[in-house]
């Protein structure tokens, strides 16, 4: 199931990958993407990946926020996309090393 997020990984050498999820850890946010499963026939032609995206508080701890569901089929399109949606939202570059 988590093929796609292991290709995306080359695509993103910050982001650590536990099995379930790339994550993206600043001192100021955390950006997860996760694959999800589709419950109609056609979404599962094409895997979504949900990006997550949690701030910090005072007390340090990362609170969720918002969150975008990608479902594009060419692999080079839909990390340009979630690299553009992560800048525009939390500010830095993911795709940088």
């Amino acid at each position: 199931m988590n093929e796609l997020l292991k290709i995306l990984r080359d695509y993103f050498p910050t982001a650590v990958y536990t099995g379930n999820a790339l994550v993206f850890i600043s001192e100021e946010s955390r950006v997860e993407l996760a694959q999800r499963v589709g419950s109609m026939a056609g979404e599962l032609a094409c895997p979504i990946i949900r990006v997550r995206l949690f701030t910090r508080d005072n007390n340090g701890e990362f609170l969720p926020g918002h969150y975008e569901d990608f479902q594009i089929e060419d692999i080079s399109d839909l990390a340009g996309e979630i690299e553009k949606f992560v800048q525009f939202a939390v500010g830095k570059n993911i795709h940088e090393k």
